[in-house]
């Protein structure tokens, strides 16, 4: 499958199709050395922008170096991945017009504090390139650490109180 390089409005740069793809098809592997999770962590501390794939439990990550990497985020994109014996390809889930740019819904795992605003601006669109299951997990988190907080409020309260009387 031919695909281009060239502007996006989602994100700086964006993979297009240079012709009709047909539901089911694939546009490209994820292709780049695999180092672990960690390594990745260390190498990219400070970089604002990765090309990194997690494969399987997230342990091992492609360092993508390929066209596929520029392939942007989507809440409603037109492609999804697929790990097949360590390889991860881009399959097309609906008919997609030559020209057209090629999108797949990322599903963030991980990312620190990074809110990983998403700009794909779809009518679904979540505002974050996270999961829907990350998204509720990081939700549940915070609603724990606000729950601690009004605790120690109150009992900071409770004790400012009994000591003023």
């Amino acid at each position: 499958m031919a695909l281009i390089v060239r502007s996006s409005a989602i994100h700086a740069a964006g993979c297009y199709t240079t012709a009709a793809v047909r539901k089911g098809e694939r546009l490209a592997e994820y292709t780049g050395r695999r180092i672990t999770k960690e390594e990745a962590d260390v190498l990219y501390q400070d970089y604002p922008v990765t090309y990194l794939f997690g494969l399987g439990d997230g342990a091992i990550v492609i360092d993508g170096f390929c066209t596929a990497m520029f392939i942007n985020h989507s809440c409603e994109g037109n492609c999804e991945t697929a790990e097949e014996d360590g390889r991860v390809w881009i399959t097309a889930i609906r008919d997609i017009l030559a020209g057209d740019e090629v999108t797949y819904d990322y599903c963030l795992y991980d990312g620190g504090d990074d809110p990983c605003t998403c700009n794909c601006g779809s009518k679904l669109c979540r505002g974050s390139m996270y999961s829907d299951e990350e998204l509720k997990r990081r939700r549940a988190e915070a609603r724990k650490i606000g729950q601690r907080k009004k605790r120690g409020k109150r009992k900071a309260l409770k004790t400012k109180s009994k000591s003023a009387k």
